[in-house]
């Protein structure tokens, strides 16, 4: 297998997937986990299931090698969003260290199931070191942002650049904000969305003013997602190639700018799958190839 992905943008060709069905597993599991794990509220079992089977169908045709992680006994009803467990560079897998408490199993079981697809694990988040996939956005091949904040840290954002030294050649830490707590998920990737090179969705009332003024440098146009669509999920956009991407329904007016800069978007229904446990395309996927 071929695998590779230090791009957020890149055509996709290899993805993998969790379906609500092996995280969610059945109601009374999820009954027993969403509140302890922070959910909005209770996902439906069979609303879920065919909101996440609508989701696939956008990009089933388009990518060639989908591959689905089956149940495991140590992860929960937040392995669907397996964007977060690892990253995936032209060397190999980098497994995580979660700072969501419930989520410490996901790393091994997911490191496990890409050592059986060929991909190896170049190495390991560990000690106190945390680190989430969410917290980390490749701008181009060899330029990597990573979030400090309340799920990824100082020692966890050091191993990985001890791993990806020879991979990347500018590495910016962005401090977060506090926003909501700790409970709360914010992520690097919860106010970008990049969409092309040079082209992202942003919600820029988070984000700090020298990161903000980087990517300006750069010559990034950032697209400003409004207030009232936040809340909804509106920067939380899935690039399936440049300028096309995936965007959750609900979000007319991201939707309308990203039309008017030239990008095809493409909309599911994800209130139980992504609303929820405010996890949107991006966190449901986790693309191990793309050109």
């Amino acid at each position: 297998m071929r695998y590779g992905s230090q791009s957020e943008v890149g055509k996709i060709r290899s993805i993998l997937l969790k379906h609500p069905k092996d995280a969610f597993i059945g109601q009374a599991n999820i009954d027993a986990q969403w509140q302890e794990l922070n959910y909005s509220g209770s996902p439906d079992i069979g609303r879920a299931t065919v909101e996440y089977d609508g989701f696939v169908d956008l990009f089933r045709a388009e990518i060639p090698d989908v591959h689905y992680l089956p149940q495991h006994s140590e992860t929960g009803l937040d392995s669907v969003y397996v964007h977060d467990p690892v990253i995936i560079t032209r060397a190999g897998a980098i497994l995580c260290n979660m700072g969501k408490d419930m989520r410490r199993g996901e790393p091994e079981a997911l490191g496990a199931f890409l050592s059986e697809l060929g991909v190896p694990i170049l190495g390991s988040i560990i000690g106190e070191g945390r680190l989430e996939g969410g917290d980390v956005v490749w701008l181009d091949e060899r330029t990597l942002a990573v979030g400090r904040g309340y799920r990824t840290n100082a020692e966890g954002i050091r191993q990985l650049k001890e791993f990806t030294a020879n991979l990347v050649d500018e590495f910016v830490v962005v401090p977060l904000v506090h926003w909501n707590g700790p409970e709360y998920c914010l992520h690097l990737m919860s106010f970008i969305s990049p969409v092309d090179y040079d082209l992202a969705v942003v919600y820029s009332r988070l984000m700090p003013v020298p990161f903000r003024n980087w990517l300006l440098k750069r010559g990034m146009c950032l697209l400003e997602v409004p207030d009232s669509e936040y809340g909804t999920m509106a920067c939380n956009v899935l690039a399936l190639a440049p300028r096309k991407c995936i965007m959750l329904l609900g979000n007319p007016r991201t939707r309308q700018m990203l039309e008017d800069h030239g990008v095809e978007v493409h909309e599911f229904r994800g209130d139980e799958i992504s609303r929820k446990g405010a996890g949107g395309p991006t966190c449901l996927t986790r693309p191990l190839l793309r050109e």
